[in-house]
């Protein structure tokens, strides 16, 4: 390998896409047991690497130089061979503070929380001490590296300000876990969350909901790439380097984040949303069709036989399963957005477009069994169009022709 990453599971990595969209050099995974990491830097057999778990301390005894900042964070995520010499570098200092910047918020004489004690705490805890944070303070389920725990944390610092979550709870495949919980935390200004996948933790999705300023990991994880492909090619950190990381990230984002629409019965999902995928060469999942792939008779026969609950809890499971899936086009049912937690699921990877119909353009049908009749149709709607709203990340106007509809998603969604 020339260009690649190296680490011990790197099944769900973003890198080589992100690093596709920085620079034309072949990037691979390469994936290393414990007891052969000493024999490939041994080999010297690559240009630039990139090095993450569990291998971002390990490496730096393999090394010749190593940069100020990893020195002092005790970790290295980039290794260049130059010459025969191997130098590490510690780039995720340089996508944290990218992550700062993109959200907008200066830590400067602020209370910062930082959860966990690895080595993206103690990168965050670096960046953070160079950007001027009043307190910085560790919180640990184990309390090692004078950590506090997290029960101290909701008791005793329930003023802080920011809260950086540098531990792997809610990362994909346990998506759902959340590390702490945010309403304690009155004066919180943002949430910043290293985990990149899903696109959206449950952390941020939270934290949002609250109207507080979130992002997740995605673009810190394109920041270090751009900061990466810089040293692997012998170059300066220009003032190109904010478009880089930009076009990165919009790259991958645009890859990876389902479009997910939500909307009325008859507002047109399934059909905007079949023509979507094939437009965009994406997979389509219509949550009614997976719906009907489980039970053994049609939505109206179940609803009447086992009752709306019944048919909720199901909907739930299949929501859970496909919102964990990336890069699709899913077209829900009506009442998807009836559950706060189907809500959280979908926007963990996904965009939410509410496809608007006027309720003079939708149409009954006996195998919708909540909305068969006129009237039952204009109780849902009015019902149902403010949790559409407050659910939906972009509004469509779904009155027009079906393909003029398909367009607006595009050009909303970026596709």
């Amino acid at each position: 390998m020339l260009y690649g990453l190296i680490g011990e599971k790197l099944g769900h990595s973003y890198s080589p896409e992100i690093h596709g969209a920085i620079a034309p050099y072949p990037y691979v995974l390469k994936e290393i047991e414990q007891d052969m990491l000493n024999d490939f830097f041994e080999r010297r057999d690559f240009v630039g690497v990139n090095v993450t778990i569990p291998y971002k301390e390990r490496a730096m005894k393999c090394l010749d130089v190593i940069s100020d900042e990893a020195q002092r964070i005790g970790a290295v995520n980039v290794v260049v061979n130059n010459g025969g010499k191997l130098y590490g570098y510690n780039t995720d200092y340089f996508g944290i503070k990218a992550l700062f910047e993109k959200i907008g918020v200066n830590p400067m004489g602020k209370k910062v929380l930082v959860l966990g004690t690895g080595g993206t705490s103690k990168t965050a805890t670096c960046v953070l001490e160079d950007l001027g944070a009043r307190e910085i303070i560790k919180v640990s389920r184990t309390k090692k590296d004078n950590a506090i725990t997290y029960d101290d944390a909701l008791s005793k610092h329930s003023d802080c300000q920011i809260i950086f979550n540098a531990t792997p709870v809610g990362m994909y495949p346990n998506d759902e876990g959340c590390p702490i919980d945010l309403c304690k935390f009155a004066c919180l200004e943002c949430v910043l969350d290293a985990i990149y996948h899903p696109i959206n933790t449950s952390l941020v999705v939270k934290a949002k909901n609250m109207g507080v300023k979130a992002i997740g990991g995605l673009y810190m994880l394109s920041a270090q790439a751009v900061y990466a492909s810089k040293l692997f090619m012998g170059q300066e950190f220009g003032n190109d380097v904010v478009n880089l990381i930009d076009k990165a990230y919009d790259a991958v984002l645009n890859q990876k984040q389902n479009v997910v629409l939500i909307g009325m019965p008859s507002c047109g999902k399934s059909t905007a949303g079949k023509l979507l995928a094939e437009r965009t060469q994406r997979e389509f999942v219509d949550v009614d069709e997976e719906i009907l792939k489980r039970i053994p008779m049609t939505i109206a026969e179940y609803f009447e036989k086992y009752g709306e609950q019944s048919f909720r809890d199901i909907e739930s499971e299949i929501i859970k399963g496909v919102s964990q899936r990336d890069g699709i086009v899913i077209a829900c049912g009506g009442g998807s957005v009836l559950k706060e937690e189907n809500v959280n699921a979908l926007k963990r990877n996904g965009k939410l477009v509410f496809l608007d119909r006027d309720i003079d353009n939708l149409i009954t049908t006996s195998s919708r069994p909540l909305s068969s009749n006129r009237q039952q149709l204009k109780q849902m709607y009015v019902k149902r169009r403010d949790i559409y709203l407050r659910a939906k990340d972009v509004t469509i106007d779904a009155n027009g022709a079906i393909e003029g509809v398909v367009c607006k998603i595009q050009k909303e969604c970026n596709l």
